[in-house]
């Protein structure tokens, strides 16, 4: 990871990220179809959710916006960002703050299912039809007993 990527967190109420979010997940949308969401639901969800960011050179390059009971909403990790351990090092975080940690990915995001995966997420049932183009998704959640200790192998710390 780059030693110039710093940490920040927009917590609920607050939007301080909230527009380059939004361009990132549509940057992401636009080239992999994936992360639809309208910018209304994003934004109010954005708002509500504690936001952890990761920043390169006052740019944002990842985040994931969690809701109280440590549900993700959002995770993105921008294309040229990505390999670098953002996104696990965001979901540790998140770990870190929650006793359970869970989300949604379309069934067809076979890359979002693969990283779910390898992180020791399992799959707890699907949903048909959950999405509003009517795309189905799996709902996940991280398992293990010490997949805190794991996350941190992940991300050195």
């Amino acid at each position: 990871m780059s030693v110039n990527v710093e940490k920040r967190v927009d917590p609920p109420g607050e939007s301080d990220y909230a527009t380059a979010a939004w361009e990132l997940k549509e940057r992401i949308r636009s080239a992999e179809g994936v992360l639809r969401q309208r910018r209304g639901f994003f934004v109010d969800a954005y708002r509500r959710s504690t936001a952890h960011l990761l920043v390169e050179n006052d740019r944002l390059v990842a985040f994931a916006s969690v809701r109280r009971d440590g549900y993700i909403l959002f995770l993105a990790v921008h294309p040229d960002h990505r390999g670098r351990g953002h996104a696990e090092r965001l979901i540790a975080d998140v770990a870190e703050q929650h006793r359970s940690v869970t989300c949604h990915a379309r069934t067809t995001n076979r890359s979002a299912l693969g990283f779910y995966e390898h992180l020791g997420f399992e799959v707890i049932r699907r949903i048909d039809g959950y999405y509003e183009d009517g795309g189905d998704a799996y709902y996940l959640k991280l398992g293990g007993e010490s997949i805190r200790e794991r996350l941190s192998g992940f991300v050195g710390r």
